[in-house]
């Protein structure tokens, strides 16, 4: 039986106990848990209980900004994992928050740590102060209120204000069940796998609705530079959700047409911090306003067009609001798996049929990943053994295994489910070890792009180290199948690719500005040699191959047509394609990028352990940001090119393919349509757009094709290391659902 499904199964039991503690009511008692104990708490083994907490407010806080006041909010922390995080409550040093959460205890020697934090949008957040409660002191079935004040432990004799909370502490007595067959479970397994609290909350991150905003425009916003206008971007924040607008340039006015997804884990709605700031070259940016969205006020499988105007700011923001049911992700056992259930397999690939190639277009195709087990992992603490957990992502959906406590061997034996809206997505498996007191050690990480993934195999990926560019120890084994509807996936490339929120900041590296600038300069040497070769043919340096070129150009001027342009970048796919399936293709991996990015890491790992002596270089804010503009634009302006030469080498035999039969499709159209035709079409297509729809959003085709081909460095990233010798794993063959 699957313990966790039982005691998550839709929430009912955790709704039940609510109910009935607001039946209840509650009683009330003020105290001091500082040094008490008690009586009731039973000697031997707990089982489980249930703490509802209600953050009431803050008292004279510690002020972390220069307006002499915070943006506080509060963290709970259980076991070294976060349990609660609360809204945020903006320039306040004694918040109102009344919020209310339960958490699930299975040891109630360990305490509860409360940390308060002062919110920075775009910075990381300033510490004010952190408290513990003692969870054996509470007396059980009894309302408490309790007064804790907030200490920092490298200022302990600063007065950093003070939280208040109700809590209440009560059994589980619908667990008593679930804590027998966990117990009976641990006598049955031979191997020690601690199913730990951390383990019930992990369950949380399977979401249960998306919230799509589409971000069209800003009116009348304040003015913040001297030449009365502004250049402004917006931020958003649901949880520890971000997103960040693009920046438009010299206007009060602008238009974003940006469109982005959050996933909603509260069956209550949530709050969406949004706030609107002026980009500054040389300097912090200034802050225009700030506006919130409650969800909760907010109809399901709706669209809502909303004119929010902005808090301690002037204007407003337009924005297009959907809030609609969660796609299908899921965690399940190794017993549960949906592709080995013959009617619901059917199931799955009727909806992912060549008929249903029109029908919902955001739902690709359906990934289920199998997360067996690892072997010979590295040992992260000090007793030489790990207590690795697994991560899997696929962009924005990120879910979780349990943890497997001290084994470097641990096997998981899970099934993950994701819904495909990119076949273009890489899905990334990420091996860390969890820490108590810290957070948690980095193991090792594969990436496995989605049209790579050979169905029903299971396979042993040898780890990488962060940046993907090298072996660390241990391997992985994972079981992985794709099925996804070709039709779909080929209209999806062809529009905006997904922005992942989680992603590390820009940062000035040496070793990374010296790559972007060696790529780039490969980039330029291809053209300056093809310039330099037909200078040669007028030169005559070859009569050979001068006069072959003169006929070339004569008989191409002479009979040239417009469907000649995309004919002959199809020959060229074509030739490329005939070379590679004879065994002709003489390239080779790309030994440069990986020896600079090898270089890369390095500098990171002298960065880690350099980066307190290197404080000077983050004062020089003007220099850095301008730095970091050059080192962006040359990695984009090197991986355009990149992609280009990708695509004619057949890199993403998919995309390779899309692009044969998009340049047959134009080839047949310049031959049979007059040119004007076709850009009439096409300008009355712009000048109507707006018109037949005002909220839709701007792309180029073209540009969406070529950010789904990899550039070099992400070839490398992607390349699939080999296997040491000693772990072969027992490949298992299924018929192939794709």
């Amino acid at each position: 039986m699957n313990v966790y499904k039982y005691m998550w199964a839709s929430g009912s039991v955790h709704r039940a106990i609510q109910a009935h503690i607001k039946k209840g009511g509650w009683l009330k008692r003020r105290t001091n848990l500082v040094g008490t104990s008690n009586a009731d708490f039973p000697s031997g083994d707990p089982g489980m209980y249930q703490l509802d907490v209600t953050l009431r407010r803050g008292q004279n806080l510690a002020a972390r900004d220069r307006g002499g006041t915070s943006d506080p909010y509060v963290k709970f922390k259980l076991g070294g994992k976060e349990v609660f995080r609360s809204k945020t409550i903006h320039k306040n040093l004694n918040p109102v928050w009344d919020e209310k959460t339960c958490i699930l205890i299975d040891n109630l020697r360990e305490p509860l740590y409360i940390k308060v934090f002062d919110y920075d949008f775009g910075l990381q957040d300033d510490f004010i102060g952190s408290a513990f409660l003692d969870l054996t002191s509470l007396e059980l079935n009894r309302q408490t209120d309790v007064t804790l004040s907030l200490k920092d432990p490298h200022y302990p004799d600063h007065d950093l204000g003070s939280i208040l909370l109700s809590v209440l502490l009560a059994p589980r007595e619908e667990q008593r069940e679930v804590t027998m067959l966990m117990r009976k479970s641990w006598k049955r397994s031979s191997k020690t796998q601690s199913l730990r609290l951390s383990d019930l909350h992990r369950k949380s991150q399977l979401w249960r609705g998306i919230v799509s905003v589409t971000l069209i425009e800003g009116r009348e916003l304040k003015a913040m530079d001297a030449n009365g206008r502004s250049d402004p971007y917006v931020k958003f924040r649901l949880g520890h959700q971000k997103y960040k607008s693009k920046i438009v340039p010299k206007t009060l006015n602008p238009q974003w047409r940006e469109q982005f997804d959050f996933h909603l884990y509260e069956e209550r709605g949530g709050i969406i911090d949004i706030t609107v700031w002026d980009k500054d070259a040389g300097k912090k940016d200034d802050f225009i306003g700030r506006c919130q969205v409650d969800l909760s006020t907010l109809s399901k499988e709706q669209t809502h067009k909303l004119e929010m105007p902005l808090e301690e700011g002037e204007g407003y923001l337009v924005l297009l609001v959907t809030l609609t049911a969660s796609a299908a992700v899921t965690i399940s056992d190794l017993s549960a798996n949906s592709l080995e259930d013959q009617k619901e397999r059917e199931e799955i690939l009727k909806r992912y049929s060549p008929m249903m190639m029109f029908h919902n277009m955001k739902d690709v195709g359906f990934l289920q990943v199998k997360v067996i087990r690892a072997e010979a992992l590295m040992a992260a603490d000090v007793t030489g053994k790990s207590d690795p957990f697994c991560v899997v992502e696929l962009n924005n959906d990120r879910l979780l295994t349990h943890t497997v406590y001290k084994n470097l061997n641990p096997e998981w034996n899970k099934i993950f489910t994701f819904n495909i809206k990119d076949i273009h997505s890489v899905l990334e498996v990420t091996v860390y070890d969890e820490d108590r007191d810290r957070s948690a050690d980095f193991l090792g990480k594969v990436a496995i792009p989605l049209l790579s993934i050979q169905n029903g195999e299971q396979k042993a990926y040898v780890l990488k180290n962060k940046q993907l560019t090298g072996p660390t120890k241990g391997v992985i084994y994972l079981e992985i199948d794709v099925i996804f509807n070709a039709v779909k996936a080929s209209i999806r490339t062809l529009m905006p690719k997904e922005v992942k929120y989680i992603e590390e900041e820009n940062r000035l590296s040496k070793q990374l500005l010296l790559r972007n600038f060696i790529r780039m300069k490969r980039c330029v040497i291809v053209l300056i040699n093809a310039a330099y070769y037909i200078s040669s043919c007028f030169d005559w340096d070859s009569p050979s191959r001068s006069l072959a070129a003169f006929l070339i150009f004569l008989f191409v001027v002479w009979n040239f047509e417009l469907y000649m342009i995309p004919l002959a970048l199809l020959m060229l796919l074509a030739w490329n394609y005939f070379l590679i399936i004879s065994g002709k293709d003489s390239r080779q991996h790309d030994i440069v990028v990986e020896d600079m990015l090898e270089d890369e890491e390095e500098e990171d790992d002298r960065d880690d352990k350099d980066s307190e002596k290197k404080g000077f270089m983050n004062r020089l804010y003007a220099i850095q940001e301008v730095c970091i503009s050059v080192q962006n634009i040359l990695d984009e302006v090197a991986s355009f090119g990149e992609r280009i030469k990708n695509t004619f080498n057949w890199t993403v035999p998919f995309l390779s393919w899309l692009a044969i039969v998009a340049l047959s499709v134009f080839t047949i159209i310049l031959y049979f349509i007059p040119l004007r035709y076709i850009v009439l079409v096409w300008g009355i297509n712009k000048f109507t757009k707006k018109l037949r729809s005002p909220y839709a959003i701007d792309n180029n085709e073209l540009l969406d094709f070529l950010s789904r081909v990899p550039s070099d460095v992400q070839v490398v990233q992607y390349h699939e290391l080999k296997q040491d010798p000693s772990h072969s794993p027992s490949k298992k063959k299924k018929n192939n659902p794709g």
